[in-house]
């Protein structure tokens, strides 16, 4: 889940241009092969979109992701205030 929230939270830091697979690979710190795994369960999920234009990937975050990514900082934040960690 914090994979996600993370992959999520970058997507969503670069607005509505969208973030390239290269930054998207750096900023969430995964191999290609996990971020490929990720981002097919995400679009699927209908979380982030991802475009495609001459040959290169950029994904862009929607707004069911950014209502995600929001109840799950909500949920991170109580469970920090029982001392858990997610």
């Amino acid at each position: 889940m914090q994979i996600v929230a993370d992959v999520l939270t970058v997507t969503e830091q670069t607005g509505q241009e969208g973030i390239k697979t290269t930054s998207l690979l750096t900023k969430a710190n995964l191999s290609h092969s996990r971020l490929e795994k990720f981002v097919k369960n995400l679009t699927g999920a209908g979380l982030i979109n991802k475009i495609e234009f001459d040959g290169r990937h950029t994904f862009v975050i929607t707004e069911k992701g950014r209502q995600y990514l929001e109840s799950y900082q909500k949920f991170s934040d109580l469970a920090g205030t029982f001392g858990l960690d997610l």
